[in-house]
């Protein structure tokens, strides 16, 4: 197992409750996440200036750009349109809008302009959550059972989406067919040696970035599942990252200060700090969501 970047620096103190769906919006280049349970949307430039931040009337989970040059995002009850230029937040698509006590989580956009993203219960404990597929005017149910979905991604071939079910320490992999159909669900990876797996991404070379939650890491895997290298933070709660940069080498990542003792997070300081740490290895681009006209 090896180092496989450098040292993760704070890049922006912003302190998120539970920081995640970070995002790199090359053509601006910026940079997007959220603090889902401090219900705030935060935007700023690639060498952290430039910060801005809108609260958001709920739980915000991710954020994508769509084809049309807007951006969405999801809340409680699905996905809404967010207008930069006056902070608003316009219903988009209703999903799980009669579904009490669940909310969205991780969110990821494959090469073809779909949208995969899951729910879960906001108490963490009923396995009501779900993995759902949106094309653009439809939302389709993949997969359920889970109580914290989370780190869709998909290899560089297209032909593998992993998905993480979160409390039981578990990374699985589907067979993903052109037309959005999965099967062959099966075991990628289990984390074995402390925390729990949260978002994910997928380098050039095929090898999948997991975040894990109260381990102080960022794990990288093989295409097999076995862990090669990994990227130790300064702080345990380590929820997402995207690869960005014009070579794609530079690593944002997200973190939380949820669940932390007051002792924890006064050892802690930089718990819920956006990082930024330079990778050996190239990531894949971000996809914007195709819009159906």
């Amino acid at each position: 197992m090896s180092i496989v970047a450098t040292q993760p620096t704070p890049l922006w103190e912003v302190g998120a409750t539970l920081g995640e769906g970070v995002l790199w919006d090359a053509p601006n280049q910026q940079v997007w996440f959220v603090d889902i349970k401090g219900k705030r949307l935060h935007r700023c430039a690639a060498d952290g200036s430039d910060q801005r931040s809108w609260d958001a009337p709920g739980q915000v989970s991710f954020v994508v750009r769509a084809s049309d040059g807007g951006l969405v995002v999801s809340l409680e009850d699905g996905l809404y349109r967010f207008v930069e230029a006056t902070g608003e937040f316009v219903p988009f698509a209703k999903v799980e809008a009669d579904v009490t006590g669940n909310r969205f989580n991780d969110g990821h956009v494959d090469a073809q302009g779909r949208l995969w993203f899951g729910s879960m219960d906001d108490a963490e404990e009923a396995p009501s959550g779900v993995l759902y597929r949106f094309d653009g005017t439809h939302v389709v149910r993949m997969d359920d059972g889970y109580i914290i979905t989370n780190g869709p991604a998909v290899s560089p071939d297209g032909r593998t989406l992993y998905h993480t079910d979160t409390l039981d320490k578990r990374v699985y992999a589907f067979d993903l067919a052109a037309d959005g159909s999965l099967s062959g669900k099966r075991l990628f990876a289990e984390i074995t040696d402390g925390g729990w797996p949260d978002g994910m991404a997928v380098d050039a070379e095929g090898h999948v970035w997991i975040a894990v939650f109260r381990g102080w890491r960022i794990e990288r895997r093989n295409p097999q599942g076995d862990k090669v290298g990994e990227v130790r933070f300064p702080c345990s709660n380590i929820t997402k990252l995207a690869f960005a940069g014009d070579d794609l080498r530079t690593v944002y990542a997200t973190s939380a200060r949820k669940g932390l003792t007051a002792e924890e997070l006064a050892q802690q300081p930089l718990a819920g700090a956006l990082f930024t740490f330079r990778a050996e290895t190239a990531g894949l681009p971000h996809h914007v969501l195709r819009l159906q006209e």
